[in-house]
């Protein structure tokens, strides 16, 4: 990659994880520092700490632009850089938009900064809370068991939308698959036992009392027979997201909405018995 190009044109080549080199590729930079390609852009990323500290040393030696980058650990410094980064960007920020674009992107920095460009170009300005809420609600803590507690309740749009943030954060469809046959057997399990005592629950089930709290919540709204009918639903996802299926993205949706479908036929159900 160093070599002189046989095509012309000026390149870019970007090293990581310098101080993980070995002894020949660390020679091979250090030597290139003594007669650089001035068609090139060489750029070097050391992560920190002592090991190969000595080619640092060597392109400084040489001249080369150094950009420090300190790691961003607390909330404080987060915050700052959310800031910084929309300030960047041409816009500014609220703080309770700050926070909200925390809790819906998480911590990872280049998420953060993109998100931040991204609001101030739909928006301009000032970016509040709204808008953040209106393009990246939910998304950090989107887990296959975000997606079963939706399903649980009924929420179609919210479920299809929880599922949808999940499969974009490369949540694995066996793990929602799984959260979503355990979501539902548990209900069933806490809806079977003729006693809503948590403390029994517990002890019968062999579970924690904040699960047994959890289905407890999430079974009501749901009949005994929608919930063996839901039991199928989950077992055919199983095996269409481990292959049987063409696409896993669709079985996951069509598994999604027909759960939700089961519950709500489920209570009409028990609501026409009733009267």
């Amino acid at each position: 990659m160093l070599a002189p190009s046989l095509f012309g044109g000026h390149r870019l080549v970007v090293v990581t994880g310098v101080q993980e080199s070995a002894a020949a590729l660390a020679d091979s930079l250090v030597s290139y520092t003594k007669d650089p390609d001035p068609e090139l852009t060489l750029v070097v990323v050391h992560n920190g700490g002592k090991r190969n500290e000595a080619l640092l040393k060597a392109f400084k030696s040489a001249g080369a632009a150094v950009d420090d980058c300190p790691k961003i650990s607390s909330a404080g410094e987060r915050v700052a850089f959310v800031r910084n980064e929309v300030r960047h960007a041409g816009g500014k920020i609220t703080p309770d938009a700050v926070t909200a674009l925390l809790d819906a992107v998480g911590n990872d920095l280049r998420g953060l900064s993109a998100a931040a460009s991204q609001l101030v170009s739909d928006f301009g300005g000032v970016i509040d809370a709204d808008a953040v809420a209106r393009f990246h609600r939910g998304q950090a803590e989107v887990t296959g068991f975000s997606v079963a507690e939706r399903v649980l309740v009924g929420d179609t749009a919210g479920s299809v939308e929880m599922l949808r943030w999940a499969l974009d954060r490369g949540v694995a469809h066996v793990l929602i698959a799984d959260a979503l046959a355990d979501g539902v057997r548990t209900a069933a399990r806490v809806a079977s036992l003729n006693t809503t005592n948590i403390g029994d629950l517990a002890r019968q089930l062999k579970l924690p009392p904040w699960k047994v709290k959890k289905a407890q919540a999430q079974a009501r709204g749901w009949s005994i027979d929608a919930l063996q009918q839901a039991i199928g639903v989950a077992a055919e996802l199983n095996a269409d997201v481990k292959g049987a299926a063409a696409s896993a993205d669709y079985a996951l949706e069509r598994a999604v909405r027909r759960i939700v479908a089961i519950r709500a036929a489920g209570a009409g159900g028990r609501a026409r018995t009733s009267r």
